[in-house]
Order: structure tokens, then C-alpha cells, then sequence
């Protein structure tokens, strides 16, 4: 359109257009592996042809909790209604069996009153399980079958009422619900920490009850060939955790940077900032702890990718002092900056420091090899030869007469 109104020469526009074209490369994606654990916590984990089927009814009430809700819905309302239904027609045949149900016998004593129809016996059963009593039906003394079914239908109805609840009651309480208000950073970093490689990620709990005896658990997930040549698709590798204390308990009433060194047991040892983006690994970070609250054992999962960690980052301070207490600024929660790290290996940069620190210290060594030494000379007056010996740490340590003296005894040594 441009050029069409002279404003810009066909040519010209011509030529960028081939030019925008040949400058917008198409890079192949480089496919990676599946994720091992979601950012959420989920595990990306499917199990496929389970034979053994049966195992799960064994374990009923695990296998309810773990039902998600519209499942666990139905199978609530239904054990009800089948065990009033059921009921229901217990009391329907006995009352059948006794001729209840003939409105024209009215001298006989009826096993309960008031059932002339399934209708009233399904109410009636109703109002035994869960003991609503409305009193124009009972259960009379005519009919022994009739009271052990009403024994019956009350334990069984407590059973029902035990399990079902029991079943709401711990998916509405279950961990991992506590787990959502546990937050971490999405990216990890990689910087210098007292002149050592850290990675580090933010992990920060959203609410005011804490988390007892929070333990921090790391993880490389990778491939990896044994030296047999067996190929292991999922090696789980243990990170250890950098804490003062020795363990890895946390106090996670403020966010905390968590840290480990890549030191030599480290299994990111041989990886720079150019061949982590190479390789196919993830590191799960696993958060567990008891909620202080209801006393259930917690866990919260997270994973960081190659492309998800960040070399030569270190996270921004976000806790600061205000009016004699402590604030906590969310918004920046995991906000990082940059800052100078070297993109070598960690083993590359300790063998850097090595022999750095073996040109500095080469003349040092030199001198300090004459310590604890005993020196000798002889004084000029003919006939007499006196021995003096100077025993000294270090040639700095000396006063200049004394340097001066031990110069001339290693010149004659010499």
C-alpha cells in the first residue's frame, strides 16, 4: 500500500520484504524429554494395563478419597438410597408374609403399623436409619424377624453414615489442599555464594499457621546408562541441601532461599551455564511437613527445567523492616538480577582458583621454606668460633637485623 502511493519505492520494499524473510530463521525446536513433576506438584505419571484390579477394592476407603468429587458424590448418595432401598424391601416382605397389607383384617396386630404399600414401608425405612421417628409407624412385639431387621438396619446404617463421612471428611481435609497456599519460585539460579556455585530457588508459605518440622528434599531426575549398558529412563539422583544447622529442616515463617553448593558430590559438578541448556535433566524440589492446624502430614512438590534455571541470577530481597516488625512483599516474590558468576563448570572454576591461588602463593613458598631451620656461622676473630642458631616462623616475621642475618647465613650456606 506503501508503494502503491509513492511513498516508499517499490524496489526498496521489495527488497526488505526478501530480506525479513531470509532474516526470520526457523530453528527446530530440540525436542526434550517429558516433565517428571508439574509446576503444581503433579506427577506426570501414567499407569497402564493394571492386571491386578482387585487390589484397589481391597483398600475401599483409599480408593473413595482418591475418587475426585463428582465420583464421590454419586457413591455417597447412592449407598444411601440402595440401603433404603434394600430395607425398604425387607420391611415390605415381612409385612406382606404377615398380611399387613389387607386393610380389612383390623383385629390383628400387625408386625408395624401403618406399611400398606412399598411407599410407606420405603419411608419407613427412612425414618429407622436415620432415626427420624415421625410415630405413626413402629415396629410392634407381634413379629421377632421384624426386630432384628431393625437392629440390623441401625448398625448398618451407622457403618454407612461412618464411612461416607469419614470419606468427605478426609478429601475435604486432605494435604495436598494445604499444599496449594505453599509457593515457589518458578525460576531457579545459579550464582556465586561465598565463592562457591549455588542453586538456588525461593520456596514461601502464603499463610500465617505454620508448617512443623518442614524438611526440604531434592532431586535430579535424568536417563542414564549403567556401565553394563543398562539404560535407567527415570534415575533419581539426591541433592543435598545446603543448611547451617545440619539437616534439612526449615522455619518457614518468612520465604526462604534455599541453596545447595555444587561441590564435588554435587551432581551438577560438570555443567556450565552453556551445557545445562544441553542436557535433558530435572531437579523436583519436595517440601514435607506436619500442618499446624490439623496435625496432617503435608507435601508440596515443584521442578525446575534447564531452560527454567537461570545462570548468573541471584533473587531479589523482599523482606524488609517496617515500624518494628517484619514485611514480607509478595510482588516480587520471584524477581531476580543479574549478577557476575562465571559460566564455566563448577569443577572448571575451582581449578581456576587452585591455580590462581598457586601463582600467588609461589614466592611465599619460597621463603617459607625456611622455616623452623637451624642456621650456624662463624664470627671473624681467628681461634674463636662461636655457633649462633636463630630459630624463627617466617623470614616476614623478622626484624630487619635479623633478616639481614638470616640473608647473609643463607649466602654462606650457599
Amino acid at each position: 500500500m506503501l508503494a502503491r502511493k509513492g511513498i516508499i519505492p517499490g524496489e526498496y520494499l521489495l527488497t526488505r520484504l526478501v530480506e525479513d524473510d531470509l532474516s526470520q530463521l526457523r530453528y527446530r525446536a530440540k525436542s526434550r524429554k517429558a516433565r517428571f513433576v508439574a509446576k503444581n506438584g503433579g506427577c506426570n505419571v501414567a499407569h497402564k494395563n493394571i492386571r491386578e484390579q482387585g487390589r484397589f477394592l481391597q483398600d475401599v476407603f483409599t480408593t473413595l478419597v482418591d475418587f475426585k468429587w463428582p465420583y464421590t458424590l454419586v457413591i455417597f448418595t447412592m449407598s444411601f438410597l440402595c440401603s433404603w432401598m434394600l430395607f425398604a424391601m425387607l420391611w415390605w416382605l415381612i409385612a406382606f408374609a404377615h398380611g399387613d397389607l389387607d386393610s380389612q383384617q383390623d383385629n390383628v396386630v400387625p408386625c408395624i403399623t401403618s406399611i400398606t404399600s412399598f411407599t410407606s414401608a420405603f419411608l419407613f425405612s427412612i425414618e429407622v436409619q436415620v432415626t427420624i421417628g415421625f410415630g405413626s409407624r413402629m415396629v410392634t412385639e407381634e413379629c421377632p424377624l421384624a426386630i432384628a431387621v431393625l437392629i440390623i438396619q441401625n448398625i448398618s446404617g451407622l457403618i454407612v453414615n461412618a464411612v461416607m463421612l469419614g470419606c468427605i471428611f478426609m478429601k475435604t481435609a486432605q494435604a495436598n489442599r494445604r499444599a496449594e497456599t505453599i509457593i515457589f519460585s518458578k525460576h531457579a539460579v545459579i550464582a556465586q555464594r561465598n565463592r562457591k556455585l549455588c542453586f538456588m530457588f525461593r520456596i514461601g508459605d502464603l499463610r500465617k499457621s505454620m508448617i512443623i518440622s518442614a524438611t526440604i528434599q531434592m532431586q535430579l531426575v535424568k536417563k542414564t546408562t549403567t556401565q553394563e549398558g543398562e539404560v535407567v529412563p527415570i534415575s533419581q539422583i539426591d541433592i543435598q541441601v545446603e543448611n547451617p544447622v545440619g539437616i534439612n529442616a526449615v522455619f518457614l515463617v518468612s520465604p526462604l532461599i534455599i541453596s545447595h553448593t555444587i561441590d564435588k558430590k554435587s551432581p551438577l559438578y560438570n555443567l556450565s551455564a552453556a551445557s545445562l541448556q544441553q542436557e535433558d535433566l530435572e531437579v523436583v524440589v519436595i517440601l514435607e511437613g506436619v500442618v499446624e492446624t490439623t496435625g496432617i502430614t503435608t507435601q508440596a512438590r515443584t521442578s525446575y527445567l534447564p531452560e527454567e534455571i537461570l545462570w548468573g541470577h541471584r533473587f531479589m530481597p523482599i523482606v524488609t523492616e517496617e515500624e518494628g516488625r517484619y514485611s514480607v512483599d509478595y510482588s516480587k516474590f520471584g524477581n531476580t538480577v543479574r549478577c557476575r558468576t562465571p559460566l564455566c563448570s563448577a569443577r572448571e572454576f575451582e581449578a581456576q582458583e587452585r591455580s590462581q591461588n598457586q601463582t600467588n602463593n609461589g614466592p611465599n613458598l619460597q621463603t617459607s621454606a625456611l622455616q623452623e631451620r637451624n642456621f650456624s656461622k662463624t664470627n671473624g676473630i681467628p681461634g674463636v668460633h662461636k655457633k649462633s642458631s636463630l630459630r624463627f616462623r617466617s623470614v616476614d616475621s623478622l626484624s630487619d637485623l635479623e633478616s639481614r642475618e638470616v640473608m647473609e647465613s643463607r649466602s654462606l650456606l650457599l
